[in-house]
């Protein structure tokens, strides 16, 4: 007996923190920049929230009047909230052999799922209940019950068929429940696994191409229980783990007669489609009188040893599931396996077969909008909260756009997939440009109304003696200068290097150097030498303030250029490091393939079947050049998706640079001009 365990799932409690350090230093731990670590938690935060807690399973796929499956809209709306990764458990098994108790024990409870008490099938279509995954953080645990399989009242013959193959296609791991002992019998009850290749296909073309050797690639682990077993697990004498019992009970056996080899055929598709396999058996624990009633829910009635063996088929099935993820490693959240199962069911509607190629290329165009929409509404959410702090100035607005521009990307790069040709990358760096463009106006706007705002306010006592005609007398011009100057000393004490500072400064001086040059000519203190040598001087000055006001505006220009360098710089950094992992991902896919193949062809050779060892010998090399021109298309891939996206950052900087050069020459033709000194300098 195995030792036994608690399997209750517990919630795991989360924070969400979307704070983004404001100074780049690193952390001495692991070298990465705190302001990036804060990024990643912020991410991390935003994406993968506990689903909430579903108190009771509730039916996913069912089948309406006419016969055809449906998916039930209350279940995608669940799943649509599950943005963690998935681990999805499915049992099949045939009707009346307590399929739904082993669901409600993985679920930590004795009750959920529907029991039944007759020799009626009780579970209809498929459940779901969705519970904290009780061993891996961060991750949701997806249990479906499947319709038993093999009820006589089923009038379409295709249905266990279609349910069966719904189980394969959504689960991560697959538990096929049995009674008894794993016999002839017992493999020819699973004859829907013979039919997989028909029911099921990998890529839309290629119609008259075996795939079947590409199935292990995306399918699931595969468990086979078997309930009230009550034989000694001895082969030849020697006892036996579970797993070389059901080794031994698939083993293929030579033979000529029809029998054997339909005898062969479920075993070999066992074997080909699922090369992670292993077996839980149920001891029969107690006398037959007092046997547990797997269709009774009366809890009293299960003994105690049963309850342990079952709580440590918890631990073995928890232990052995994985994530559930689509082909070249796409890690699937809640939502996409809503996703999936709406695109599956609608293809099996519709009298096609469900096709894992044409699946993933619906899920990424899905996926792919929404990581746009999900990035975008984190960039334009956070800048809304800073637009209340306008003005700010340049550096803090272009620092606070980068770090958000980052998050963005990274939010993206979470949710998207296979954006082969970089467009939806594309589309969102383009909209954070249109967003951080306008964010920046609305900046020197409100910078630009604080600024005239001030000068208003400080001028007013000149204005005032304007109207009075203060400077209308003899002095009245140096008078005019001195309050001049004094107002401009004061502004720029103020300003504290506002973005539309100088540009207004600029704008102000102009439009006083009317009453400047009207004060001027009337100034009867001075001669007509002296009003001309002043009017050159007030020039320069005027001149003066226009090459700082360019100035200014060159020096953010250069800021945000520095902002767009890091952005894409991190941006490379990121699409590098995710194109690294989907590679890595396809690599360990494609290496797990044939290792099942190189197994497969050992178990062939071993027992005898050459013939069938040297076809597969043929396959083995079909799937090496596959793989081989699979991996280098991938690389190709991501070496133009970074190339275009190079491409575009700097087209970008070749017009900022021009831009940056016509504002240089303007400057240096201003500062060409002979300049005078002036008071107001």
């Amino acid at each position: 007996m195995r030792p036994c365990a608690s399997v209750s799932p517990r919630v795991n409690d989360g924070c969400q923190s979307t704070t983004v350090s404001a100074k780049r230093q690193r952390e001495s731990s692991n070298g990465k920049p705190k302001k990036r670590k804060a990024q990643d938690e912020a991410v991390a935060s935003l994406s993968d929230s506990p689903p909430e807690t579903m108190d009771k399973p509730v039916c996913i796929i069912d089948t309406d009047s006419d016969g055809k499956l449906r998916v039930q809209q209350s279940a995608l709306q669940i799943l649509q909230q599950i943005q963690q990764p998935v681990v999805v458990v499915a049992v099949v098994g045939l009707y009346r052999t307590g399929k739904s108790y082993l669901m409600n024990r993985l679920a930590g409870k004795q009750t959920g799922f529907a029991l039944g008490s007759t020799i009626e099938s009780k579970t209809k279509g498929i459940w779901m209940w969705c519970v904290p995954h009780p061993t891996k953080a961060g991750t949701t645990l997806v249990l479906l019950d499947t319709e038993g399989l093999g009820d006589v009242d089923k009038g379409d013959p295709k249905h266990d068929t279609n349910i069966f193959c719904l189980a394969v296609l959504l689960s991560s791991t697959l538990v096929y429940n049995s009674r008894g002992t794993i016999d002839n019998k017992a493999v020819m009850e699973l004859q829907y696994v013979t039919e997989i290749t028909e029911c099921i296909k990998v890529r839309s073309s290629d119609e008259d191409a075996d795939e079947s050797s590409e199935f292990v690639k995306f399918f699931p682990s595969f468990i086979w229980a078997v309930r009230d077993f009550t034989l000694e697990r001895k082969i030849d004498g020697k006892d036996v783990t579970e797993d070389e019992y059901l080794e031994f009970a698939l083993k293929l056996k030579q033979g000529t007669s029809r029998n054997v080899m339909e005898y062969n055929f479920p075993r070999e598709c066992i074997q080909k489609y699922f090369p992670s396999r292993k077996c839980f058996t149920f001891p029969f624990p107690t006398a037959p009188e007092n046997m547990y009633c797997l269709g009774s829910l009366d809890s009293a009635a299960i003994s105690s040893e049963f309850l342990k063996v079952t709580d440590n088929f918890c631990k073995f099935v928890f232990k052995d599931s994985s994530v559930k993820r689509l082909k070249d490693g796409y890690t699937v959240t809640g939502r996409v396996l809503g996703h999936l199962a709406k695109t599956y069911v609608d293809t099996i509607n519709i009298g096609s077969v469900p096709c894992l190629e044409n699946a993933v290329i619906a899920m990424a165009m899905i996926e792919n909008e929404a990581a746009v929409k999900e990035g975008l509404d984190i960039y334009q959410s956070a800048m809304e909260k800073l637009k209340d702090s306008f003005p700010l100035k340049m550096k803090d607005v272009s620092s606070e756009h980068r770090n958000l521009s980052n998050m963005a990307t990274q939010v993206f790069m979470k949710r998207s997939f296979r954006d082969t040709d970089g467009n939806y990358l594309k589309s969102l760096e383009e909209n954070i440009s249109k967003l951080f463009d306008g964010y920046l106006c609305q900046n020197e706007q409100a910078s630009k109304r604080q600024c005239e705002d001030l000068l208003s306010s400080l001028s007013a006592p000149m204005m005032k003696k304007l109207e009075q005609g203060f400077y209308a007398k003899p002095g009245g011009y140096d008078l005019f200068c001195k309050d001049l100057e004094d107002i401009r000393k004061k502004y720029n004490s103020q300003t504290n290097k506002e973005v539309k500072a100088e540009e207004v400064l600029e704008e102000f001086l102009k439009q006083r150097s009317v009453d400047s040059k009207a004060i001027l000519q009337a100034d009867k203190k001075l001669t007509e030498k002296e009003k001309k040598i002043k009017e050159e001087k007030e020039k320069a000055v005027l001149l003066k303030q226009e090459v700082k006001a360019k100035e200014e505006k060159q020096r953010q220009l250069e800021e945000k250029m520095e902002a767009e360098r890091q952005s894409n710089e991190e941006r490379m950094r990121q699409m590098k490091e995710k194109m690294d992992e989907e590679m890595r991902l396809q690599r360990e896919e494609a290496e797990r393939a044939m290792d099942s193949k190189l197994k497969e062809q050992a178990d062939l050779l071993e027992k005898g079947f050459k013939e069938k060892a040297d076809r597969m010998s043929q396959e083995i090399e079909e799937f090496k050049r596959r793989s081989a021109e699979a991996e280098t298309n991938r690389a190709k891939e991501f070496a133009a998706t970074i190339e275009n996206a190079n491409r575009r950052h700097e087209e970008t900087m070749t017009m900022m640079m021009q831009n940056h050069r016509e504002q240089m020459t303007a400057i240096m033709q201003m500062n060409a001009h002979p300049s005078a000194e002036c008071r107001i300098s």
